[in-house]
């Protein structure tokens, strides 16, 4: 059963921190205060001893856990036989691995191209669209994330767009449906999607110099604050970009292979991306990630010439634990299980916010959640000070926890973790959670 956690100082090796402060760049956000030495399973192990439970799944990749023994087996196993090769040649781990994707899917998406990250699978995506279409303009939601690479980047809107200068021309964004705190509403109070999609399409139209080529979305908006469109909201935008000979590409990097409780979150809404990239939960936190499209796109494409060749495409390796990810959810039926934890986690998540004001709104499916915290429940007024401390006091009580802040909005945590975890490990992060929000709001944090 979960047990009550105590709380332990900061880690404290002058010379790493020293080496931290001299050395590294600076990439985003703060460094977390802690030196992490290993993980297994759920939990992260720090250099001074702390267990901390690990409820983001590493950046949301990890859904087997730290150190699954299959996966190291795997890594171990083929290291030592065949591990990278000329990215013009081909080994079994990749053919294999691209059929069984193919066969996960439903028609006509059977073609396959291998890569390392998110975003280098959504450029490669965006490549093969304005090619394939022979168009260029690309839509997209204003509170995306599709990766930092430059027609990635073009396509985020949550962060990271001030200061890089012109991004390529042709990105649009497209107003993100949040039911929580909706821009468009139905006499009853409600957000009204179809409304707020006509009115995006009509902007988009009146901008657009007749070149669109593609729309490139999430299912669930993760670094959005864990937004989840209506159900419905994705058959009208696919007709929009019917309308328009517009390809929709769905970016699943973590809502893909069973985490939100279908294989692919596309499944609830009964439509078929014209492209679908997959990443961070296809090598269970290794640099694995796939773009998927019909053969119809792909020969189009070919025959103009598509080039996306890079250094790591189609390495062995990688696609070897991609093999046994695929083994594991398939013999274990970890998408039933992640409807079961997720359950789990909702009816947690549902008491804490009867117990505390502050919990504004719970959202997602499955093992990916979001809890948005709000200073005021009647008017939803955001708090970046309060998410921030709570943030604080999960880890020093032993829960890592990642909170999105963006403009408008309260704090929301981004609650993912593995597919594997147990369910007196969901008791536990969620009797941490409880105790550092009844510290935190009661003024008892450190």
């Amino acid at each position: 059963m979960a047990t009550a956690h105590s709380d332990s100082n900061d880690s404290s090796a002058p010379a790493f921190w020293s080496d931290v402060d001299r050395h590294l760049v600076r990439y985003g956000g703060t460094f977390t205060p802690e030196i992490i030495s290993s993980a297994e399973g759920s939990f992260l192990r720090t250099e001074d001893g702390r267990r901390i439970l690990d409820f983001t799944s590493g950046q949301m990749s990890a859904i087997l856990g730290h150190s699954h023994p299959e996966v190291v087996e795997t890594v171990r196993r083929q290291v030592g036989t065949l591990d990278h090769l000329f990215s013009g040649m081909l080994s079994r781990p990749v053919v294999d691995l691209a059929r069984r994707l193919a066969n996960t899917l439903p028609d006509p998406l059977q073609k396959v191209q291998l890569l390392t990250t998110g975003a280098e699978s959504n450029e490669a995506a965006l490549r093969l669209a304005k090619l394939a279409t022979g168009k260029h303009e690309i839509v997209s939601f204003a509170r995306s994330w599709h990766g930092m690479t430059q027609g990635a980047a073009g396509a985020t809107y949550s962060a990271g767009r001030k200061g890089y200068g012109p991004t390529a021309p042709g990105n649009f964004a497209l107003p993100s449906p949040n039911t929580y705190r909706p821009d468009f509403t139905t006499p009853d109070g409600t957000l009204d999607w179809r409304r707020q999609l006509d009115f995006g399409f009509d902007l988009i139209d009146a901008q657009s110099t007749g070149s669109l080529a593609a729309c490139l979305v999430e299912p669930i908006l993760s670094s959005g604050g864990v937004l989840e469109p209506p159900p419905g909201y994705f058959a009208a935008l696919q007709e929009k970009c019917r309308e328009r000979d517009m390809l929709l590409i769905l970016d699943e990097a973590q809502t893909g292979l069973c985490r939100t409780g279908t294989w692919y979150a596309f499944e609830r809404d009964g439509i078929v991306p014209d492209v679908l990239t997959l990443s961070k939960t296809l090598g269970a936190g290794l640099p694995l990630a796939a773009v998927i499209t019909s053969a119809e796109i792909e020969e189009r494409a070919h025959e103009r010439g598509y080039l996306f060749f890079t250094t790591h495409v189609s390495d062995p390796l990688v696609a070897a634990v991609g093999n046994t990810v695929l083994d594991v959810l398939e013999r274990d039926d970890l998408a039933t299980r992640a409807t079961k934890l997720g359950d789990q986690l909702r009816t947690g998540l549902d008491r804490l916010a009867t117990e505390h004001e502050v919990v504004g709104d719970i959202r997602g499916r499955g093992l990916l959640v979001g809890l948005e915290l709000v200073a005021d429940r009647t008017t939803k007024q955001a708090s970046d000070e309060l998410g921030a401390a709570v943030t604080r006091r999960c880890l020093a009580l032993g829960l890592h926890m990642n909170i999105v802040q963006l403009p408008g909005m309260g704090g929301v945590f981004r609650i993912a973790p593995p597919l594997t975890a147990t369910e007196d490990e969901l008791a536990l992060g969620l009797e941490i959670l409880d105790q550092a929000l009844t510290d935190v709001t009661k003024g008892k944090s450190a």
